[in-house]
């Protein structure tokens, strides 16, 4: 299903950056980062995404990590000043581990990194996961502990304003249409949101490692809101080799409600975290450059269990920048792709 969905994503990803990449004031201290007006950025990648959970048993010690099967994609896209366009999806030759207990899944991750602000929206539904490491509670003669019955959905934004764009690029790190070429840093303060389930038709915990009826565990909900706060910043070596991080936390407030053989919810405020991470090299025409994000969401404990829900996205990028000609630059102002500086 993960790569059936990839014609979706696109499309829903231009109607979702169409309204968050409008055009706005640009201006910037050259010295730091170079922009590429009307140039198309073009990149051939390799990424992968996946939304885990993790549920650490506080009563009998052990952590019950669950990941799904998703696909390794490989993948074309551009970027044209304020917007872009990406387009990948999972090759056979990439997934040897395709048919081992398979997951269906619809993950939208949307990351736009503005000049003086960065907004993510997640929207993803995935169903069946199996047991890390591998082996751990399986049964005999298979790798895994595979549920299919196993889901997860979670929607969730975060908004950030980045205190010195004028001299700090995400763009740089993550869209390739920028480059940075001295070092710089910036403040993060801002906004976020998450909601959602893990559900299952039996207990989530594995039946075998079960010590008492009361943590038969079959559904966990949640809702979280709250302020965030962080630090980014780009260490430049040789104006080319370039070494980004990014971390904020977040104090959310909400509830999380638990359902086995009975119900129980809670509200209070959980700590949150928020990572970003890119490396490569940079120049007027080339770069390559691996990049990563990581998001995970603490849900408030209860019956001696500590849920939370990882997202991750990782990729690998080769680009080539080049001119858009007359006639792809007028095609492209048309569809309202007009540079933001």
């Amino acid at each position: 299903m993960g790569n059936r969905n990839s014609v979706v994503y696109f499309l829903f990803g231009l109607l979702v950056l169409n309204f968050l990449d409008c055009p706005s004031g640009y201006a910037q201290n050259e010295d730091y980062y170079q922009s590429f007006p009307n140039q198309v950025t073009s990149r051939f990648y390799f990424s992968k995404k996946y939304t885990g959970f993790n549920l650490k048993d506080k009563k009998n010690g052990p952590n019950w990590n669950y990941m799904p099967n998703t696909s390794r994609t490989m993948g074309v896209g551009a970027t044209y000043n304020n917007i872009s366009l990406n387009l990948a999806t999972g090759f056979g030759f990439l997934n040897p581990e395709k048919g081992k207990g398979d997951s269906d899944y619809f993950d939208l991750q949307t990351h736009s990194y503005q000049k003086d602000y960065i907004i993510d929206l997640f929207l993803q539904f995935y169903s069946g996961y199996h047991l890390i490491p591998e082996g751990r509670q399986a049964p005999p003669g298979d790798n895994y502990y595979y549920r299919p019955d196993i889901k997860v959905t979670k929607i969730g934004a975060s908004v950030k304003q980045v205190f010195n764009g004028d001299k700090f690029s995400y763009r740089a790190a993550f869209l390739q249409n920028e480059w940075q070429k001295k070092s710089a840093g910036t403040l993060l303060l801002g906004l976020e949101a998450y909601g959602g389930k893990i559900s299952g038709d039996t207990t989530l915990i594995p039946p075998g490692a079960l010590s008492d009826m009361e943590r038969r565990i079959r559904q966990v909900s949640f809702f979280e809101l709250g302020p965030n706060a962080g630090l980014a910043y780009t260490l430049v070596i040789w104006k080319r080799i370039f070494l980004m991080a990014s971390a904020s936390g977040n104090l959310g407030f909400g509830f999380t409600q638990i359902r086995g053989d009975s119900k129980e919810i809670k509200w209070g405020i959980n700590a949150n975290y928020f990572l970003r991470g890119s490396i490569g090299y940079n120049s007027e025409k080339w770069s390559i450059n691996a990049n990563y994000v990581y998001d995970r969401v603490r849900l408030l404990s209860q019956q001696q269990l500590s849920p939370s829900i990882a997202t991750g996205n990782y990729r690998l990028n080769f680009i080539y920048r080049f001119e858009a000609g007359p006639k792809l630059k007028r095609t492209l102002d048309y569809l309202g792709w007009k540079k933001p500086w």
